[in-house]
């Protein structure tokens, strides 16, 4: 499973960092220079070249956080901590999440499931943090709550 994130976010770390780098080019290309005080085409590239680079950042330190974590196996009995797979049911569907370190939102498929990384500052998360499989949480959803009873946890 870690290994499945780390190649998601590989990936994703590729293509923002090609991104960084053509709007860095765009921002410092002579034709971006401003011809008036309303020509605003370099700056808005500079933002958008500074906030993938944050984004390349943060990707770098998601991958380092997830090579560092240890894998471990959870039992029924276990509490919910970071490095944990936690199967969710309502009644009407069943969801898989990983509690990552870092790269919340991130999703990876496999064994043919699609499971969501979700870090323990998440809402979900931090209700998760420390329950056992059995336990109850709740979900808000827009205009609604809904009961997640926790299935499994690996």
């Amino acid at each position: 499973m870690i290994e499945a994130i780390i190649e998601r976010l590989k990936q994703d770390l590729g293509l923002y960092y090609k991104a960084a780098l053509a709007s860095r080019a765009e921002a410092t290309h002579e034709q971006s220079k401003a011809e008036n005080k309303y020509d605003t085409r370099g700056l808005e590239a500079s933002y958008l070249a500074r906030g993938q680079s944050k984004q390349v950042a943060e990707l770098e330190l998601a991958i380092d956080k997830f090579a560092a974590l240890p894998v471990r196996d959870f039992t029924a009995a276990d509490p919910i901590d970071t490095g944990a797979l936690v199967e969710l049911s309502s009644k009407t569907e069943t969801n898989i999440y990983f509690i990552g370190p870092k790269a919340g939102g991130t999703e990876v498929v496999c064994g043919k499931k699609e499971i969501l990384v979700i870090t323990p500052e998440s809402p979900l998360g931090s209700q998760l943090i420390g329950k056992k499989q059995g336990d109850a949480c709740q979900l808000t959803l827009p205009g609604r709550k809904e009961k997640l009873t926790i299935t499994n946890v690996r």
